[in-house]
């Protein structure tokens, strides 16, 4: 099951496309974060929602929102994907899904992962959540309430 808002958002620390570690505890300490998970890089929806949001990452940035993404392939993957889109946020790499697990988002069945995106306080409660596994304007309209409510 999905976590939900007032749930404490569980920490991990997972590696970027460089290899680099990256912790939610260490982002919260800038303040609030939107965490999205996606199933696939280069997959038409998650290219459509992955622009999306870079269109509006500037935008992010000055209500004081940071954006993480997390999917299960590896840093090559996230690399390729970045670079051919142009993404200013980091991707993820939860290549054994265990952060996927923890958020609720594992595919039926165990394949795959769900799509679900997550406002997270700076002290580590989830204040939002959605998921809609196709429906990829949820997701852009729960950011743009985020964005609304944080400025």
């Amino acid at each position: 099951m999905m976590l939900d808002a007032g749930q404490t958002a569980p920490d991990f620390a997972l590696p970027d496309a460089d290899g680099n570690s990256v912790s939610l505890s260490g982002i919260l300490d800038d303040g609030p974060v939107i965490v999205y998970f996606y199933p696939a890089d280069f997959t038409p929806g998650c290219t459509k929602e992955a622009s999306a949001i870079r269109d509006i990452h500037d935008d992010l940035l000055e209500t004081g929102l940071r954006v993480l993404g997390i999917s299960a392939q590896d840093g090559d993957s996230h690399k390729r994907f970045a670079e051919r889109y142009n993404l200013p946020f980091p991707l993820l790499c939860d290549t054994d899904k265990a952060v996927t697990k923890a958020y609720g988002l594992n595919g039926p069945l165990g394949i795959g992962s769900r799509r679900g995106t997550f406002l997270i306080h700076a002290d580590g409660t989830i204040a939002d959540a959605v998921r809609a596994d196709i429906n990829i304007s949820k997701h852009l309209k729960f950011i743009e309430r985020a964005m609304a409510a944080a400025s």
